[in-house]
């Protein structure tokens, strides 16, 4: 089942969907995937992420466009004949049967030899490390027991493709994280190729090889995550992936070595990269993650620095998290490891925030992201 990478394994082509005519859920959809990757679709609920997923397993209709494995099309091909494999948040297992009829039920369907099913279902047992829970149902499993189970079963019959939907949603955090370790042992282990909706930042930046980030039907960046995290694509990226400061400012004034320069609302000239302002615009977003601002002292030098008025000081165990307020507009937050230069401060006090331009953006200004909270 060990697959190597190629470009366009599966690929979307101007995908469309609709339920009435009338409004897009999915709009003008394009993805390309290479064999072996890890691809995730995130985004917020509503997005168009599970209705994408649906039209890849044949359970929805594609409205137009086209979706194609290994070059053939299978936009019409019934979801049976797409040789996919799904895992479920409820798991989706049968509960009458025990654990090794589980897995042997789609070899059987698939009308492999009784000494063959036997073989491969202990194999898989093995790899999921449940060879001693084989004549046991799945009533009598834990969560994480049967969640392992589900995804031996859509691995089983050595699928092109696996779906994903929401798989850990109904574990607690701690199994979460074990599934997410064991699924990424897994996909490493076997090379299969997987596409995975979540709404979780976390799981999708642990597990990824790359990961598409939705919004209104649409993909707002398409990158490794450490691409979506160091150089978000827009403002709605920047805010969705992990914490950031968003901060509005004016008309960004383009520079000779390709950063920007602008000024913020509370009166502070900043530098930043550009990320997709035009010359045009009247406004932007400035965009800084909360671990690049530093509590400045006299003897540091950043690119930008600012003055802010001290708020609160919420203590996290191996971080500390500051908030701060700047001078007639938006509130910024602070991360600081948790050590002994970690500051005190009064409420009210005032601190200069410093960042260098390297570390922020500068996004089209977004009226649904640009306020202060």
């Amino acid at each position: 089942m060990k697959q190597t990478g190629e470009a366009g394994f599966l690929q979307f082509t101007n995908v469309k969907k609709t339920y009435d005519q009338k409004t897009l859920v999915v709009k003008s959809f394009n993805l390309d995937v290479k064999r072996g990757e890890f691809v995730t679709l995130l985004g917020p609920s509503g997005s168009g992420k599970t209705t994408v997923l649906m039209m890849l397993a044949g359970f929805e209709n594609v409205t137009s466009g086209s979706i194609t494995i290994d070059g053939r099309s299978i936009t019409k091909t019934a979801p049976y004949k797409r040789n996919i494999g799904m895992v479920f948040q409820n798991y989706a297992l049968f509960p009458h049967m025990t654990v090794a009829e589980n897995l042997a039920y789609p070899l059987k369907v698939r009308g492999m030899a009784k000494e063959q099913v036997q073989k491969r279902v202990g194999e898989y047992l093995k790899l999921i490390e449940l060879d001693q829970f084989g004549n046991r149902h799945p009533g009598q499993l834990s969560g994480g027991q049967r969640q392992r189970v589900a995804l031996a079963r859509a691995l089983i019959f050595e699928p092109t493709l696996v779906l994903m939907d929401e798989p850990l949603g109904a574990l607690d955090k701690k199994l979460r994280e074990q599934m997410q370790f064991e699924i990424t042992r897994l996909h490493k282990q076997l090379g299969f190729t997987v596409i995975y909706v979540t709404h979780d930042q976390v799981e999708a930046l642990t597990m990824s090889s790359r990961i598409a980030v939705f919004n209104q039907g649409v993909v707002q960046q398409y990158a490794s995550p450490e691409q979506l995290y160091e150089r978000p694509a827009n403002a709605f990226v920047a805010s969705f992936i992990g914490e950031n400061n968003l901060m509005p400012a004016q008309a960004p004034v383009f520079q000779d070595d390709g950063k920007v320069q602008s000024t913020l609302d509370c009166g502070a000239t900043v530098m930043a990269q550009n990320s997709d302002c035009s010359a045009d615009d009247a406004r932007c977003i400035v965009s800084v993650r909360p671990e690049k601002l530093v509590i400045t002292t006299q003897s540091q030098h950043f690119d930008n620095q600012v003055e802010a008025r001290f708020i609160a000081r919420h203590y996290v165990g191996d971080f500390i998290r500051y908030y701060f307020a700047l001078p007639g507009a938006n509130n910024v937050t602070v991360k600081t490891l948790n050590d002994t230069r970690a500051p005190e401060f009064t409420e009210g006090q005032s601190a200069i925030l410093g960042w260098n331009a390297s570390d922020c953006f500068a996004c089209k200004y977004d009226t649904t992201l640009a306020r202060g909270d």
